[in-house]
């Protein structure tokens, strides 16, 4: 893994409500959930911080003051003593701005002023502690034209269809519901270009200053049928962490475990 440090900052996505959660999440937001013996969003940050990236911006909605008040400004690193020694932390509160959630793309739009032209994204309730948010990818995708650069999973059994294809040459493929070629499960990590929140790709106006609500899918969808959108198959561990059965089969193995 590289140890430099690159400037991109990373968006977090806490705000959801966690319903499938409950009723655990009635209490406490999902990325606050303890995932063998630390907040579920705490794996990213730590990744993050190890990875070199010196930003992160939060949104919320959903109890989005305990996030907040969880984890303040700033995240330090008590492992590596030869990497950035903290991340600083910025929010996007969607619930005290417009009441509730905006989705993936709403709330992306929403935290654009905070974040730059490229940017790491990752879901606050996915646990993926192989990943790594390397500066190399960092690099190949500001060298290439794409937009955005999606991370894709084996299939789990709750989305055993898929959600998009992959070329032999590394694009993304919005493949027809027809088509047999094998589709992959996006691991809602990628790296983003803020081009692909602005005209053709998506209509809503910079900065959202209306709390529009849009899903990401179709704006993927429409740069992939472009070929603007690249991609790669993780096989480390991954767990959408969407039930108190997948949490509590999380926390009944060991931290070390493959």
């Amino acid at each position: 893994m590289s140890t430099a440090r690159h400037p991109i900052p990373a968006l977090l996505l806490a705000a959801g409500r966690g319903e499938r959660m409950r009723p655990l999440t009635d209490v406490t937001p999902k990325p606050l959930l303890q995932v063998q013996g630390q907040p579920l969003l705490q794996w990213h940050l730590q990744a993050l911080l190890d990875a070199g990236v010196g930003r992160a911006v939060i949104n919320t909605a959903w109890l989005g003051g305990q996030i907040s008040a969880y984890f303040s400004s700033v995240f330090a690193s008590r492992r590596r003593f030869n990497m950035p020694e903290q991340l600083s932390i910025s929010y996007s509160h969607e619930g005290v701005d417009f009441g509730g959630a905006l989705e993936t793309a709403g709330g992306i739009a929403r935290a654009l002023p905070q974040l730059g032209p490229v940017f790491w994204l990752a879901a606050g309730d996915v646990f993926a502690p192989d990943f790594v948010f390397d500066t190399a990818a960092v690099a190949a995708f500001e060298a290439s034209d794409h937009l955005a650069h999606l991370w894709l999973v084996p299939n789990p059994a709750h989305n055993p269809r898929g959600d998009f294809g992959l070329s032999a040459g590394g694009l993304a493929l919005n493949l027809p519901a027809d088509d047999p070629a094998p589709r992959y499960t996006y691991s809602t990590i990628a790296l983003l270009r803020a081009e692909l929140f602005a005209a053709p790709w998506c209509d809503i106006p910079p900065g959202n200053p209306g709390g529009i609500k849009a899903p990401l899918a179709p704006l993927l969808r429409r740069a992939m049928d472009n070929g603007r959108v690249s991609a790669q198959l993780y096989t480390g561990r991954w767990t959408d962490v969407g039930t108190p059965e997948r949490l509590a089969e999380l926390n009944s193995l060991s931290s070390d475990a493959p």
